[in-house]
């Protein structure tokens, strides 16, 4: 079948036109063409051309004869898409709209946690709101202030491949070693432990996160520079902070194999059990990973720590830790911690 407009490359996503209606209709009609062949000769796939042929089909002579008409075939594809119109209700949730702009440029929130704020907390009636996947459709469509680029977790994610790999420098026990209830976030208590650098130069400020894996609790804390001698300084005042509870507060601790962890493993005298994941496999401590992250909202790679105040640290992790969690039921870390605090206290 020689045709000029044939072509091998579908058309997707793109809707019919009459023109092309009008080609369906006179060569399934009177050329007595194959569905395939229409298909083929318009460059669109064999399935557009079987629907609309069947949206568009006329029986005459009481039934006996079937007749594919263009006009027949417009007026369904115009029903269909009046009938399937996307209902943009921005003015009747003007009010949450706002709301959740609020919130994110001032907050620093999420999409998802200013919606499952707003539901836990009552602030506002289900008629007011829309859902999280209804948002990120905004922000698709150009109709919120939030854009795709102030979105930096919008992003595919890698799937992490797990490869068994024998520890070169061994600074104490192994990630395999530690208890399955640690695995499960069922008991609070149990830590993640990693350092954030910002320029690669030595004597260099760093920053030593430790994230709580039931509550998602982060603490960040500037400390002099990347040396085993700043961490064990740092991580041991703030045990101290925690008097004669602190090994409630600090059951296990989990740390990889740097050099600025080199002395982690005698903390173990305290009572507190340490454990090392394998070289190269960040995601064994996933939670502090996913927590370094948000630290580099407020300072990027290749900005000096030393440029940021140990202040402007505590308060960039207070900010995170009064993020409301999907995973937590929308609450914030901080009263989630303060609740297990005052559990722990009490019991005094």
């Amino acid at each position: 079948m020689d045709n000029p407009n044939c072509s091998t490359e579908h058309k997707k996503y793109q809707h019919l036109s009459s023109e092309e209606r009008h080609i369906i209709e006179v060569r399934f009609n009177e050329d007595k063409w194959t569905i395939y062949a229409i298909a083929k000769s318009l460059g669109r796939p064999y399935n557009t051309i079987k629907n609309e042929i069947n949206r568009g089909t006329v029986y005459l002579y009481n039934g006996k004869i079937a007749r594919y008409k263009a006009d027949k075939g417009e007026e369904a594809y115009r029903e269909h898409r009046k009938n399937s119109c996307r209902n943009y209700r921005c003015l009747e949730t003007a009010k949450f709209l706002r709301y959740v702009e609020d919130q994110f440029f001032d907050e620093g929130w999420s999409l998802d946690a200013a919606v499952g704020h707003a539901k836990v907390n009552g602030l506002f009636s289900s008629k007011e709101m829309v859902c999280t996947k209804t948002l990120y459709n905004y922000v698709d469509s150009g109709l919120l202030k939030i854009k795709n680029i102030d979105l930096p977790e919008k992003l595919s994610r890698k799937t992490k491949t797990k490869k068994d790999r024998e520890n070169k420098r061994k600074l104490g026990n192994s990630i395999e070693q530690r208890p399955d209830i640690v695995d499960t976030r069922e008991e609070f208590g149990h830590w993640e432990i990693d350092s954030v650098i910002g320029r690669k130069a030595e004597g260099e400020s760093q920053v030593m996160t430790i994230v709580e894996r039931k509550l998602r609790k982060s603490i960040w804390i500037k400390v002099r520079d990347h040396s085993a001698e700043a961490i064990d300084e740092a991580l041991s005042a703030l045990i101290d902070q925690f008097g004669d509870k602190y090994n409630e507060v600090f059951k296990s601790i989990t740390g990889d194999n740097g050099s600025e962890f080199a002395n982690l493993s005698q903390i173990e005298s305290k009572g507190i059990a340490v454990y090392f994941t394998h070289p190269y496999s960040s995601y064994e401590k996933g939670t502090n990973e996913c927590h370094n992250k948000m630290l580099r909202r407020f300072i990027p790679k290749g900005k000096s720590i030393d440029d940021y105040s140990a202040d402007d640290i505590l308060y960039f992790a207070d900010k995170i830790n009064n993020l409301p969690r999907k995973i937590l039921g929308y609450r914030t870390p901080e009263e989630l911690f303060e609740q297990e605090l005052d559990r722990i206290y009490a019991a005094a």
